[in-house]
C-alpha cells in the first residue's frame, strides 16, 4: 500500500510537470515580431462599409476583397485620416493619435498558442467614460460561418445599433448575424483580468472555450500583453493552417467605438500569414 501510493504521488508530480512544460511561455527573444497598425475607426460601422456612395471600397468587398488588400500597403496603413478625424466620422473628436504600431510575435506548441502584443497607449481620446480600466486589449477570431469574417476582421462584429455608436440602445453590444468570434481580453483593472468569450447575436465576455489566460507589464509607456489559449475553442487553430484574426486596443480608459482597431489579418501557424506564429 506505501509502494503505491509513493507511485501515485510521482506519478501526479510528473503530470503536473508535464503540463507546466506543455504550458511554459516561449522565448520570445527568438519569435519574429510584427508590427500591425491599429487606427481609431469612428462611426464607421459595418453597415457604412458596405455602403454605396459612403465607402468606395463596398464592391470590392462584394467580390470577396479583403480591407487589408485597399488599405495595407508595405506594411503601412493607406487611410484617409483626415476624413476619419472629421466630425462627420466622429462627432464626438477624434483623438490625438488617430493610429499607432503594435508589435505581434506568436508562437503555438501541441496544445496552445501563445500571442503577445507591444505597445505604446496613446493618451488625448475624446471617451474616458470607462473608469475602471486605463487600458484594455483584445483579440478576436472568426469562425467560418461568419459572413464576410476573413474580410473585415472584427468590423463584422460592429453594427450601428451597438451602444456609444449615435442614438444606439447603450444596452445593445457587439453581434453577428451569423456564426460567432472568439473573443479573448485583458483589461487593466483591480490589478488585471483576462476574458475569455465570444461574440454571436450579443457579446459574451464569459462563457468561452478557448481557456484564455493573460498577463500584462508596462515598461516606461510600453505595454505587454501576452495571451494563452487554447488550439481547440470555440475557434479551431489547426497547425498548418492560418486563420484570420483582429486586435482591438482601449487606451485612456476609453470605451465602445473610441478604441483603436486593426485590418483583418491572417495568423498562420507553421502556415503563411501576417503574422506567423513559430512552433516551439
Amino acid at each position: 500500500m506505501y509502494k503505491k501510493s509513493i507511485s501515485l504521488v510521482l506519478a501526479g508530480a510528473f503530470l503536473a510537470l508535464g503540463s507546466s512544460l506543455a504550458a511554459a511561455a516561449p522565448d520570445w527573444s527568438k519569435v519574429p515580431k510584427t508590427d500591425l497598425h491599429v487606427f481609431h475607426p469612428g462611426v464607421a460601422p459595418l453597415e457604412w462599409v458596405q455602403g454605396k456612395g459612403e465607402h468606395s471600397g463596398a464592391s470590392g468587398l462584394k467580390k470577396g476583397e479583403a480591407c487589408a488588400g485597399c488599405h495595407i500597403e508595405d506594411g503601412k496603413l493607406s487611410l484617409d485620416l483626415k476624413r476619419l478625424a472629421s466630425k462627420e466620422m466622429e462627432p464626438k473628436g477624434a483623438p490625438k493619435t488617430m493610429t499607432y504600431p503594435v508589435g505581434v510575435q506568436a508562437a503555438y506548441d501541441a496544445t496552445n498558442l501563445y500571442l503577445r502584443l507591444t505597445f505604446k497607449a496613446p493618451a488625448g481620446g475624446a471617451d474616458h467614460s470607462d473608469k475602471d480600466n486605463d487600458l484594455k486589449a483584445t483579440v478576436m477570431f472568426p469562425n467560418d460561418k461568419v459572413p464576410m469574417g476573413d474580410q473585415v476582421g472584427c468590423w463584422a462584429t460592429c453594427h450601428k445599433d451597438a451602444r456609444t455608436m449615435p442614438g444606439a440602445d447603450e444596452k445593445k453590444t457587439k453581434h453577428v448575424s451569423a456564426g460567432a468570434y472568439d473573443l479573448m481580453q485583458w483589461r487593466s483593472g483591480n490589478g488585471g483580468k483576462a476574458s475569455d468569450g465570444m461574440v454571436s447575436d450579443k457579446r459574451n465576455m464569459d462563457g468561452g472555450k478557448a481557456g484564455v489566460t493573460a498577463e500584462a507589464s508596462k515598461a516606461g509607456d510600453v505595454w505587454t500583453v501576452t495571451f494563452t489559449r487554447k488550439l481547440a475553442g470555440g475557434v479551431n487553430l489547426v497547425p498548418g493552417k492560418a486563420v484570420p484574426f483582429g486586435i482591438a486596443i482601449h487606451a485612456d480608459n476609453a470605451a465602445g467605438r473610441f478604441h483603436h482597431v486593426s485590418f483583418g489579418h491572417k495568423l498562420g501557424l507553421g502556415a503563411d500569414g501576417d503574422v506567423k506564429a513559430v512552433k516551439q
